[in-house]
C-alpha cells in the first residue's frame, strides 16, 4: 500500500476552503490511502464553533469527500465533529476507494480543557481491513496510552492509523512515543498532525510514518506537507517474529 499522511496548515480555513485544500492535494499526490489530521474538517481550536459545524456542514463535507475518494480511486482517513444521538464526538472517518465508509471511529481519551468542554468519549475500538493489511484507528491522546495500542495490536492491527493536534507543548509525543508504540507492538503507525497556528496554538507538526522495527520511514518539519512510505504486512510479520513481545506479554503478566 502506498500511504500519504496530510500535515495540513488549515488555520482560518472555512471548511469548504479545507475541503478544497484536500481536493488539490489529492489531485496531485498519487497514493493508495492518504490519512489527514484530527478534527481536519472543523480545525481543532476552534472553540464553541466545532458543535455549529457539526450540526451545520459535516454531512455536506462528509458527501463531497466521499465523491473525491472515489473519483480519485483514494481512500481516505480524516478526523471530524460527529453529531449523533445528541452527543458530539471527536471522530475520524475512513472512505475507502469507492467512496463508501469503512470505519469511523470515535475518541477514547478526552483530555482536559478545550475537549472535555466539547465532546462525549467513544467507547470501542475501531478495526477495519484495506488492501490486505488490517488497520486500527486512534485519535492523538487515545494513542499515548500504551494500552491501546498494545489492544490494537493484540487484536491483529497491523496499521495504526492516528489523526492528531499536537501542539509544540509536547514535541516528545511525536519525536518519542509514537515510535516507541510502533517499536514495542511491531505494527505501522500513520500519525497525521496539523501544521502551523491556529487560534493561537502553535501546531508542532512532525507528522510521521514509522516502521514496525520503531524506525522513521518519512518523517514531516513544521510546515504543511505530505509524506509518502511504501508499507506492507511483511514487514509486522518480521519484526513481531524478532521481537515477540505481543506472545511474551501474556506468560509475563500471568506470574506479576
Amino acid at each position: 500500500m502506498k500511504l500519504a499522511v496530510f500535515q495540513s496548515a488549515g488555520g482560518g480555513l472555512s471548511v469548504q476552503e479545507r475541503l478544497n485544500k484536500l481536493a488539490d492535494v489529492v489531485s496531485q499526490v498519487e497514493c493508495d490511502l492518504m490519512v489527514c489530521p484530527e478534527l481536519f474538517l472543523s480545525g481543532y481550536n476552534v472553540g464553541d464553533t466545532v458543535g455549529h459545524i457539526a450540526q451545520t456542514e459535516s454531512l455536506g463535507f462528509i458527501e463531497q469527500a466521499s465523491d473525491m475518494a472515489k473519483s480519485t480511486n483514494t481512500a481516505l482517513v480524516f478526523g471530524y465533529p460527529e453529531l449523533a444521538g445528541g452527543a458530539l464526538y471527536n471522530s475520524a472517518l475512513f472512505l475507502d476507494a469507492t467512496g463508501q465508509t469503512l470505519a469511523n471511529h470515535r475518541k477514547l481519551a478526552i483530555p482536559p480543557g478545550f475537549e472535555e468542554d466539547h465532546f462525549v468519549a467513544g467507547n470501542a475500538m475501531t478495526m477495519c481491513n484495506y488492501m490486505g493489511l488490517k488497520c486500527a484507528i486512534l485519535i492523538c491522546y487515545d494513542a499515548e496510552f500504551p494500552e491501546t495500542l498494545r489492544k490494537a495490536a493484540q487484536m491483529g492491527a497491523q496499521l495504526v492509523i492516528v489523526p492528531t493536534a499536537l501542539n509544540v507543548n509536547w514535541p516528545v509525543v511525536a519525536d518519542k512515543v509514537m515510535p516507541t508504540r510502533a517499536f514495542e507492538n511491531g505494527v505501522w503507525l500513520a500519525y497525521a498532525n496539523h501544521a502551523g497556528i491556529e487560534g493561537g496554538l502553535d501546531y508542532y507538526g512532525h507528522s510521521c510514518i514509522v516502521t514496525p522495527t520503531g524506525t522513521d520511514a518519512a518523517r514531516a518539519g513544521l510546515a504543511e506537507e505530505v509524506l509518502l512510505a511504501e508499507i506492507d504486512a511483511g514487514a509486522v510479520t518480521a519484526a513481531q517474529e524478532r521481537l515477540p513481545y505481543l506472545k511474551d506479554v501474556t506468560n509475563m503478566l500471568s506470574v506479576l
